[in-house]
């Protein structure tokens, strides 16, 4: 006699976690965002996330917080990312090394594909080698740092062990017939205030990172990855493959914003326009440009399709230069 009832309170306690969950939905955000960075303050990939935030929270109507978590290649922060709660309020702001890290360390502590959704790509910029004060300061160019460079026991520093600048910097060692240390650090802005002290004689860098202390002179720009000059630089600094080096060298990377792949479509599809319209924006483009980032902006699919195909390049790149960790 009492199980109508019963089963009647039992359907109505399954509903209400299910219309809660619907409510928050149609009320997002009602709260704070949090992006989280995986590398610390300072290097490219939090001034570009910061760059994005400021707008985006505009568009949004929430604060956007800023959570550097810095370790194993940018792996520490996308793994936590990935395994947030899926309600849009912790989102991952990062770069290449997202596929880059886990082919490096033969460790997958998340899908880079599967376990995200891509919620659009803001553009790329080219990794420029400079030295600092460990080289003497008549080197002013590729050529000149080779000749001097040869038969030293040199080191060049990267900013994350399997990242496109680890690669080049390996690339350029092999290609140039240097003897040279890799030191890999935990993210772009460590890895700048040891090149000003000298621990170290050269390294990539952004120009995000590093584009004021070249102005000033503190660093020397020899040379470019990728497949064009600088902007900024493009009178005096050449591209590697310009100066005769590999192919190899013609690599772009990405840096967007990514949701963890469970987030309800809704929810997606709100940061994905309000997205667009910030990486899109006029002033975004100004912006990008002033700090020798190249806007590119791609929605959802094209991006994803951009994470896959650099996945598949980096794998076959690892596998010809043993680009893997040994510790």
């Amino acid at each position: 006699m009492h199980r109508r009832p019963l089963l009647g309170l039992a359907a109505q306690a399954l509903a209400i976690p299910a219309l809660a969950q619907a409510q928050g939905v149609l009320r997002y955000p009602d709260r704070p965002i949090r992006f989280i960075v995986p590398f610390p303050p300072g290097g490219g990939t939090d001034v570009w996330a910061r760059m994005v935030a400021e707008p985006l929270q505009a568009e949004l109507g929430q604060p956007i917080l800023i959570e550097n978590r810095a370790g194993g290649g940018g792996m520490v922060g996308a793994e936590a990312a990935a395994k947030a709660v899926p309600d849009g309020y912790t989102l991952l702001y990062n770069i290449t090394t997202h596929v880059q890290a886990p082919v490096t360390f033969r460790r997958f502590p998340y899908d880079p594909v599967r376990d995200f959704f891509p919620v659009g790509r803001l553009g790329t910029t080219a990794i420029t080698f400079c030295v600092g004060p460990s080289v003497p300061a008549s080197v002013t160019t590729l050529a000149e740092f080779v000749a001097w460079g040869r038969g030293r026991d040199l080191a060049f520093g990267n900013y994350g062990q399997g990242s496109t600048g680890h690669a080049y910097a390996l690339l350029l060692a092999l290609e140039a017939g240097l003897q040279v240390t890799q030191v890999a650090y935990r993210g772009e802005a460590p890895m700048l205030q040891d090149l000003l002290a000298g621990s170290f004689h050269g390294g990539f860098h952004s120009m995000t990172a590093s584009g004021e202390m070249i102005r000033t002179r503190r660093i020397r720009p020899l040379a470019t990855g990728g497949p064009d000059r600088v902007p900024s630089l493009a009178a005096e600094v050449p591209t590697l493959i310009e100066l005769g080096y590999s192919r190899r060298f013609d690599f772009t990377g990405f840096t967007g914003l990514f949701a963890p792949a469970r987030v309800p479509p809704p929810i997606l599809e709100r940061l994905t326009e309000a997205f667009r319209t910030v990486a899109t924006s006029p002033e975004m483009i100004r912006r990008l440009r002033a700090i020798d980032t190249v806007p590119g902006y791609e929605a959802p699919m094209a991006f994803r399709a951009s994470v896959e195909r650099t996945l598949r390049q980096w794998e076959e790149l690892a596998q010809s230069l043993d680009l893997y960790a040994t510790g």
